[in-house]
């Protein structure tokens, strides 16, 4: 596994197309519209592409026969030479890259568990799900849910930064300003202060991937339902698509994306890499 200098970004955009699988955090590192990394076989003619987003989610893709790259990447997944200090979370594409991953780990790769995380020197293997939308059935949820009872607004410059959680804008973009000029967010206030926020993660072509946070102590409340259906909304009106991925084990996002309107599609091994 070779870093890939920035300048030769542009020769991976290509490969990337091939991959049918939710890529756009791939795509937004490959783009250069966020900070990450692109680790190759051979900077001068790769075959075999591992990209890692700053959010710790990464993408391995291309060729499965090079030895060199992968006894260096059974290392890096294992993180038998301590190179990550962060959590990862990997999928791999195509399928038979997951037969591929399969055996370099052997018995070091396990089922996923239910909480804390994977055991030291052990992958835990979890499953992706990706969704289509469907706008029919949107449209249907959008006539019926109740009108909110609290301020949705368009999340500024101030808002990126107060608001609080795992999944948030700051950990999508570079900075307040690329996500004011470049990305899109709602967010709705209790009190004047901002409780859930949906906004675009990645941005790429006519499609925009969906992330939300609400705040643990304004859950359960239909606040997630609401900011999401302002920025789907917003996707219907500048036509573009909304894009929705979560983890299956991830029950209140995967009945969310439903909720909204979203049909799962593709289901593919996730892999959380150890720390």
């Amino acid at each position: 596994m070779i870093l890939l200098p920035k300048t030769y970004y542009g020769n991976v955009s290509e490969p990337l197309k091939d991959v049918k699988v939710n890529h756009l955090f791939a795509r937004a590192v490959v783009e250069k519209k966020v900070r990450g990394s692109l680790f190759v076989d051979d900077p001068e003619d790769p075959s075999v592409f591992y990209v890692v987003h700053p959010y710790g989610m990464s993408l391995l893709f291309g060729a499965r026969d090079s030895e060199g790259f992968n006894n260096k990447l059974k290392d890096y997944l294992l993180n038998t030479n301590r190179e990550r200090n962060g959590a990862e979370w990997l999928q791999a594409y195509p399928g038979d890259w997951n037969t591929k991953i399969s055996e370099l780990l052997d018995h070091r790769l396990i089922k996923a568990g239910i909480t804390g995380n994977p055991a030291i020197g052990m992958v835990e293997e979890n499953t992706r799900v990706n969704f289509r939308f469907n706008r029919s059935k949107y449209l249907v949820f959008r006539r019926n849910i109740k009108n909110c009872a609290y301020a949705i607004v368009h999340t500024s410059h101030e808002l990126y930064g107060e608001m609080k959680g795992s999944v948030v804008p700051q950990y999508f973009w570079d900075s307040a300003d690329d996500f004011c000029r470049y990305g899109v967010g709602f967010t709705l206030l209790v009190k004047e202060k901002p409780v859930s926020t949906a906004y675009s993660a990645y941005i790429s072509g006519n499609q925009l991937e969906m992330g939300i946070e609400t705040m643990e102590a304004f859950r359960g409340k239909g606040f997630a339902l609401h900011t999401c259906s302002s920025l789907i909304d917003y996707c219907l009106e500048n036509n573009y698509e909304p894009v929705w991925s979560c983890r299956m084990e991830n029950a209140g996002s995967f009945k969310l994306a439903h909720k909204l309107g979203f049909e799962p599609t593709v289901t593919l091994p996730y892999y959380r890499l150890p720390v």
